[in-house]
């Protein structure tokens, strides 16, 4: 048998072809790009209740398309999304329900992009439809996820020895199923209970931190379970109650235990790296104040970077990776610069207009993207030559200015 493909005969007359061609994850994210700036949860920055449920179900979607792509069942679901009537430029939505069906990843990309109006073309050129142009061809082709063995022919050879190994396999997943929830049902059962313990001795703690030191909020941003949180918790405490002198620097302000990095935030948050060890936590607190003093200067380099770049507005993804405000510093200063030795050697494209005031630039890490966000701000790293970012920017202006005009 073939390596690309299997046959199964249905009758004496008919054979169907089973494909296996899949899309790739690369494949599936270029299809459906349009869909996914159509419901962009940053187009909908002031619509909270439309926002939550496009994001909700985004996530949905994408464990489905990996579910389908790994070949695993998938059972029927209907997905809502609030999409920009932009046609009408009625700045109102519309709402619309996607209703998946089956294990095709062709089937699923081109329900999706129909719901939305949107075109099917790549989907088409990658794997096009089997031409159904002779309707008297003993061939019918299907993808491999599509098919249904209920209806195949179960007298021919060839379906016993396939009937055979699925029923194998599900026989074998039952039992290794059971055979692992008889094993950890009591050690799962003795880990919830005391899970329980955990949650509300960090409750507690929560409570003593933010009633004693008069903090503002206490919040988690990392991935810990009850366990460390409780040991972070009670780590913090340690350390106030041996240097007192920090609680002074805590008052009124949001405490954040995070899993990437100590420091001020550029909401002004204090951020506490969970993973860190107490020395740090107290070096940086103690120091405070320089930290501040960074998160005060930012607002004189956008406007620096605003002045150099035709005052064009500086804006912040509201799901921007995180930062601490010195960092930020110095990306705003690092791009200002290389725009400015530009404009020593060379002078803006005179396609440019002269000021540009309605357009958006994000300046993020030297590991962020280069592109046109769905809302038509320019999102770019820090380390991009200024030769490049003006090209960049010239490139894209007709895009981003579309992409405004629709909001």
């Amino acid at each position: 048998m073939l390596r690309n493909f299997s046959s199964l005969l249905t009758n004496r007359n008919t054979l169907i072809i089973l494909l296996n061609r899949n899309f790739t994850s690369l494949e599936v994210s270029t299809a459906l790009r349009p869909f996914y700036f159509a419901v962009h949860p940053d187009l909908f920055g002031k619509y909270p209740r439309e926002r939550a449920r496009n994001e909700s179900s985004l996530q949905q979607l994408s464990s489905i398309l990996e579910k389908i792509q790994k070949s695993k069942f998938v059972p029927p679901v209907s997905l809502s999304f609030y999409v920009k009537d932009k046609a009408k430029k009625t700045g109102k939505f519309r709402f619309i329900n996607i209703h998946l069906q089956g294990n095709d990843i062709r089937t699923t990309l081109c329900t999706i992009l129909q719901s939305c109006d949107l075109p099917t073309d790549y989907v088409d050129r990658i794997i096009p439809l089997p031409s159904t142009d002779n309707p008297n061809t003993n061939f019918k082709f299907r993808y491999k996820n599509e098919v249904d063995f209920t209806k195949v022919n179960q007298n021919h050879p060839i379906y016993a020895h396939i009937k055979m190994q699925m029923d194998m396999k599900r026989a074998q997943e039952l039992l290794r199923l059971k055979n692992y929830l008889q094993k950890n049902a009591l050690e799962a059962l003795k880990k919830s209970r005391k899970g329980d313990i955990h949650r509300e001795e960090v409750k507690r703690l929560q409570e003593i931190i933010t009633n004693e030191l008069q903090v503002e909020d206490l919040r988690w941003d990392c991935s810990w379970n009850e366990e460390h949180r409780k040991g972070c918790l009670l780590s913090f405490m340690s350390l106030v109650n041996q240097h007192p002198r920090i609680k002074y620097v805590l008052k009124g302000r949001v405490l954040i235990f995070s899993s990437f990095f100590t420091g001020v935030s550029l909401d002004g948050h204090i951020m506490l790296y969970s993973g860190e060890v107490r020395n740090n936590w107290l070096d940086f607190l103690k120091n405070i104040d320089r930290y501040d003093e960074a998160l005060k200067r930012i607002p004189a380099f956008e406007n620096s970077l605003s002045h150099v770049l035709r005052k064009i507005k500086i804006g912040r993804r509201k799901f921007m990776p995180k930062i601490v405000a010195g960092q930020y510093e110095q990306n705003l200063r690092q791009i200002t610069t290389s725009l400015s030795d530009y404009i020593g050697l060379k002078h803006f494209p005179d396609e440019w207009p002269t000021s540009l005031e309605n357009f958006e630039i994000v300046v993020e890490t030297e590991a962020g993207p280069l592109m046109v966000s769905p809302t038509g701000q320019f999102i770019v790293p820090a380390t991009i030559p200024g030769s490049l970012l003006v090209n960049f920017i010239t490139t894209n202006l007709e895009e981003a200015s579309k992409k405004n005009c629709g909001l």
